[in-house]
């Protein structure tokens, strides 16, 4: 079969900022993507909507930000890839209407996250960070007061999705008891057992530990009110979203004790590099342990994202699979050797597919394969056809699929 493709690899230009670890590198450079660079910084907006522009696929973490603005810049951009669980930095509608996916590591963190909780439980049921500090200062603080095992604790878990069900295989296994809350039906791991309300598991929770996302049901979902059901002698642990806790009454609560202790390992509002200073009410609180959003920061971590993230984009833009974007139609896909592969990204209204099959049918071409998916106001087509003899006519056909109305954008891919 003729290789007819619309863009070859090595002039797809691939950018990936942030110090995104060797591992993505390693999947686009097994897949023959040879025009592929690397920064290790965050840049600015001027910078970031310069480079850009001949850009195809970019690859970013959390420090990045993709706005409307930006990705009007971005004439030739197909995917962007999230090498990190949140996708807040980019403009997911904007980016959709463009016909660009948009792709995260929503799981590749998981273990590391769940690890830490069971540290930070520790340290803080252990009182061991005030007595580290007390030791630096040459201080002798040698007493079990204020120290507790977490075996035969209570862990409440708020939001039992992939990190909270990992949280719960861990803290069972030390020997705690687990209660969780979601608001969906989820399937207990081990013995945790289900509350019907987030008031009834703070109510009992020696531990409560949140992993829920931040959306406009869960912004500051730990006020003054719910803090203050929760029991005195008990410790919360935000490794989710910033925003979740209202740290301002957190920071009251322990200061009049009433809490033993807090872990916080995000903010509402976090320095956006290195030389920027962390501005909180818990800055300087006793009994809290602050630590610089790294829930999800090790090397182990790192790596899987950087495998999962560049396969998601290899995959889209090698066969026009986008399983796992988060603001786009769905559509899992594998190499088809015995086809041609035309991708159809359009507005999603009534008569698109009959307009592309009237076209495909025009030049008397055999379907072999036909895929839609649609997503709020976009709608996604991948056409798999007989092989096509001549380029020329693969440029004949795709120009007609252009001109469908409400088509964002078209593809050859083989």
């Amino acid at each position: 079969m003729k290789n007819i493709q619309s863009f070859h690899k090595d002039r797809i230009r691939v950018l990936m900022l942030e110090n995104i670890h060797q591992s993505a590198m390693n999947v686009f450079q097994q897949n023959a993507y040879t025009n592929v660079e690397i920064r290790t910084v965050a840049p600015g907006d001027s910078d970031l909507a310069e480079a850009i522009q001949s850009v195809h696929l970019l690859g970013i973490r959390s420090r990045t930000k993709i706005s409307r603005n930006i990705l009007n810049r971005a004439e030739k951009l197909i995917a962007v890839g999230c090498f990190c669980i949140g996708t807040d930095q980019v403009d997911l509608e904007t980016a959709a209407r463009m016909g660009i996916p948009v792709f995260n590591a929503p799981h590749s963190n998981t273990r590391s996250v769940a690890e830490m909780v069971i540290g930070l439980s520790i340290m803080l049921m252990r009182s061991i960070f005030p007595r580290s500090l007390a030791a630096h200062e040459g201080r002798w603080i040698k007493t079990s007061s204020g120290s507790n095992e977490l075996r035969g604790k209570t862990m409440g878990i708020v939001g039992y999705g992939h990190i909270g069900s990992q949280v719960s295989v861990l803290a069972e296994s030390m020997g705690m008891r687990v209660l969780y809350f979601d608001i969906r039906t989820r399937l207990p791991m081990g013995n945790a057992a289900s509350m019907e309300s987030l008031e009834s598991l703070l109510a009992v929770s020696d531990i409560v530990t949140l992993h829920v996302p931040e959306d406009p049901s869960t912004i500051n979902m730990m006020n003054r009110e719910r803090l203050s059901l929760m029991k005195k002698d008990a410790c919360l642990i935000n490794a989710s979203r910033g925003k979740v806790v209202d740290v301002t009454a957190l920071a009251d609560i322990l200061k009049k004790g009433m809490l033993r202790g807090a872990a916080v390992d995000v903010f509402p509002t976090e320095p956006s590099s290195a030389e920027e200073m962390l501005d909180s009410p818990l800055m300087g609180v006793d009994r809290v342990i602050l630590t610089p959003h790294i829930g999800g920061a090790t090397i182990e971590a790192q790596e899987n994202i950087g495998v999962e993230v560049a396969t998601k984009l290899v995959y889209f833009s090698d066969f026009g699979s986008t399983e796992g974007a988060v603001n786009f139609p769905n559509v899992n896909l594998k190499h088809n050797k015995e086809a041609n592969r035309f991708l159809h990204i359009h507005e999603n209204r009534p008569g698109l597919l009959k307009a592309i099959n009237a076209i495909v049918a025009s030049h008397n071409i055999n379907v072999m394969g036909q895929y839609l998916e649609t997503r709020k106001d976009i709608g996604y087509v991948v056409l798999d056809i007989a092989p096509l003899k001549t380029e020329a006519r693969a440029k004949a056909l795709r120009r007609e699929l252009e001109k469908v109305e409400g088509t964002i954008r078209t593809r050859v891919l083989y």
